[in-house]
C-alpha cells in the first residue's frame, strides 16, 4: 500500500513525496469517557492510513487526492472552508485552518492517501487521516508544531468541519501510541502512562459486524448532552463538580431522583467505566489476564444497559464470545451501534474462534461478519 501511494504521486506530480504513515487504534476499556474528562486505555493497531505529500508550484492551491474514493479536491490553503462534497476532505481542511489560525504559513501542496483502517468498524478511521495529514503538513513546512497540538487541532477539524464532538483519545492515541505497548490516559489532564502489553498465548481479535445504523453520529452527540445535564444537576449540590470525572455512585445515589428520563442510567454507566479503567491497569500490571477480561465483560454490559449504544450485532458477537472456551474477555469497542467488537481469543483458537461466530452470526443475521487480528503499533510517524 505504500508503494502503491508513493507511485501514484509520482505519476500525478512528477516527483517524489514526502511519506507518512498514521495508524488506527483499538481500546481496551474505557468508552465514552473520554469527553467526561475521565480515563482511557487505547493503543495504535497495524493498521494505518498512508500519505504521500510534497509542495507545488501554486502559492495558494492545493489539491488533496483519495485513492479510496478516487476523488481530488483543490482548494485555497489561505482559507480551507468546509465542502458539502467530498465529504472526506473535511477531516483534513479543518487541519489546514488549524495551521492557519495558529499563524503558520502553509503554500501550495499536493497530497495524496490511502490506507487499509477499516471505515465505520471503530478503529477510528478519522482520526488516523487528521494525525498523518497533520504530521504531514508539519514535516513538509517544517513548522515545529508539538504533538500534541497537533492531537488538538485534529480534534478541532473533527468537532467543526466534520461535526463530530468526538473526545481526545483517537488522535491521542494515533499521534502519541508505541511499539507493543497500550496506555492509560487521563482525558482532563492528558497525562499519560505506557506499559507493555503482555497477551502470553493469546491475542487480539476483532470482529466486525460491518453494520453502522444510522443512529451512531446524532446519538453520539446526544450521549454528550445528556452527561451535561447531569453534571449541571450534580453542579448544582456540588460547586466542585464540572465533569463526570468529579462524580461517585454515593452523590448519584443521593441525588437520583432529580434526574430525568435516561439521564441517570448514562451517568452511572461513565461513573463506573471511570473506576473499571482504574482497576483494569491494576491487573495488566499483576498480569492478571482472566480479572482484565471479566471487566471487559462488564463494560460492554454497561454500554449496552445503561449507555444503551450497542445494538442486537454486537451484543450477539460478545455473547458467542463469552461462551467461548479460553476467551477471557470481549465487549463493543468505540461509538457504538454497529463496529467490532473487542476479544482477548487463545492464539491457538483464533481460526475457530472466527468460523465458529462468522457462522452463527450469518445464520442469525444473514450478513457476513469480518475480523482484524491487530497488533500494537508506534503512532504517527514518518516512513523512510
Amino acid at each position: 500500500m505504500k508503494e502503491k501511494v508513493r507511485l501514484k504521486y509520482i505519476d500525478l506530480y512528477q516527483s517524489n513525496p514526502l511519506m507518512v504513515r498514521s495508524p488506527g487504534r483499538i481500546n481496551l476499556i474505557g468508552e465514552h469517557t473520554d469527553y467526561n474528562d475521565g480515563f482511557v486505555m487505547p493503543a495504535a493497531i497495524d493498521r494505518e492510513m498512508i500519505f504521500a505529500m510534497g509542495r507545488s508550484k501554486s502559492t495558494n492551491e492545493a489539491t488533496l487526492h483519495s485513492l479510496k474514493h478516487d476523488e481530488t479536491i483543490t482548494f485555497d490553503v489561505t482559507n480551507p472552508v468546509k465542502v458539502e462534497n467530498p465529504l472526506w476532505a473535511n477531516y483534513m481542511l479543518g487541519v489546514v485552518r488549524g495551521f492557519i489560525d495558529r499563524g503558520h504559513t502553509v503554500t501550495g501542496f499536493h497530497c495524496v492517501m490511502d490506507g487499509d483502517v477499516p471505515t465505520g468498524a471503530g478503529l477510528s478511521s478519522s482520526a488516523a487521516l487528521e494525525c498523518g495529514f497533520a504530521f504531514s503538513v508539519n514535516e513538509l513546512f517544517q513548522l515545529g508544531v508539538p504533538r500534541l497540538e497537533m492531537v488538538r487541532m485534529a480534534q478541532w477539524s473533527e468537532h467543526n468541519y466534520v461535526g463530530v464532538l468526538c473526545g481526545i483519545m483517537d488522535q491521542f492515541a494515533s499521534m502519541m501510541s508505541e511499539s507493543g505497548k497500550a496506555f492509560v490516559l487521563d482525558c482532563r489532564s492528558l497525562s499519560y502512562e505506557h506499559f507493555s502489553l503482555k497477551l502470553g498465548e493469546h491475542t487480539l481479535v476483532l470482529c466486525d459486524t460491518l453494520v453502522k445504523h444510522s443512529l451512531a453520529g446524532s446519538e453520539y452527540n446526544t450521549r454528550r448532552s445528556e452527561c451535561e445535564e447531569g453534571v449541571r444537576i450534580l453542579h448544582n449540590h456540588y460547586p466542585e463538580v464540572r465533569s463526570l470525572r468529579d462524580v461517585d455512585i454515593e452523590m448519584l445515589n443521593k441525588h437520583n431522583g432529580e434526574f430525568t428520563g435516561k439521564i441517570l442510567d448514562r451517568c452511572r454507566y461513565v461513573v463506573e467505566e471511570n473506576l473499571r479503567v482504574i482497576e483494569a491497569s491494576k491487573d495488566l500490571n499483576a498480569g492478571d489476564l482472566e480479572a482484565f477480561g471479566q471487566k471487559m465483560y462488564l463494560s460492554h454490559e454497561g454500554l449496552s444497559v445503561l449507555y444503551e449504544v450497542s445494538c442486537d450485532e454486537l451484543d450477539f458477537l460478545v455473547g458467542l464470545a463469552k461462551k467461548f472456551d479460553g476467551v477471557l474477555g470481549a465487549r463493543m469497542m468505540g461509538g457504538g451501534f454497529g463496529g467490532c467488537t473487542i476479544n482477548i481469543v487463545p492464539k491457538l483458537s483464533v481460526d475457530r474462534f472466527v468460523n465458529t461466530l462468522g457462522v452463527a452470526y450469518k445464520a442469525r443475521f444473514n450478513r457476513r461478519m469480518d475480523h482484524y487480528v491487530v497488533a500494537l503499533s508506534n503512532g504517527t510517524s514518518l516512513i523512510n
